[in-house]
């Protein structure tokens, strides 16, 4: 790999009191950060929930979405990557901003949610497009009661991803489509 491909360049966080800040990440073939113009609508969707709330950030990567809410004053954050190598960077990100209000889990998230006991506010659900994650994460999430009442669950999958379906008692708030990928984010109601 070449020097020049060794970091993204346009990760940085888009409002709150980190605004404009950029992250240095490095590239990895496995991740797919969400855009700034998706994190911008997924954020003002989201900006009277934000504040105070506890987020999980699913399959994290460079956890810009984890990030975002703690930029704008999330309570705290739970990152779950899988990558240890990813792991490391999104560590190394979080202690030049607030490691106080955040938890980085390196393992797999289908056995953490196993062992998780905690209920969260907003959940971001943004895998590796192409391999039934959602459904499996959705799934667990109401299996192990981990969405308070009026969760909201952010999904990001391909376009023309139908691979999965949500529960009865989740509602559509909002959907976009930006370029291939959807934007769809959920009311979990009990």
């Amino acid at each position: 790999m070449n020097q020049k491909n060794k970091y993204f360049k346009n990760i940085r966080i888009v409002g709150g009191k980190w605004r404009q800040r950029k992250l240095s990440v490095s590239y990895y073939p496995c991740l797919r950060p969400t855009t700034n113009k998706a994190k911008e609508t997924l954020f003002n969707w989201l900006f009277s929930i934000v504040p105070g709330a506890h987020c999980l950030d699913c399959f994290a990567g460079t956890g810009s979405l984890g990030i975002e809410a703690l930029s704008r004053h999330a309570a705290k954050v739970t990152f779950v990557e899988k990558n240890k190598n990813v792991s490391f960077d999104l560590i190394k990100n979080i202690k030049n901003l607030d490691p106080v209000k955040t938890v980085v889990i390196n393992m797999n998230l289908y056995t953490w949610l196993e062992r998780s006991h905690e209920a969260y506010n907003i959940v971001f659900i943004d895998p590796p497009f192409r391999r039934g994650m959602v459904q499996i994460t959705i799934q667990l999430l109401e299996k192990y009661n981990l969405l308070v009442d009026k969760a909201y669950v952010y999904v990001e999958t391909e376009k023309k991803d139908v691979s999965y379906s949500v529960p009865n008692n989740w509602i559509l708030h909002r959907k976009k489509k930006i370029g291939n990928v959807l934007h769809q984010l959920f009311i979990s109601m009990k």
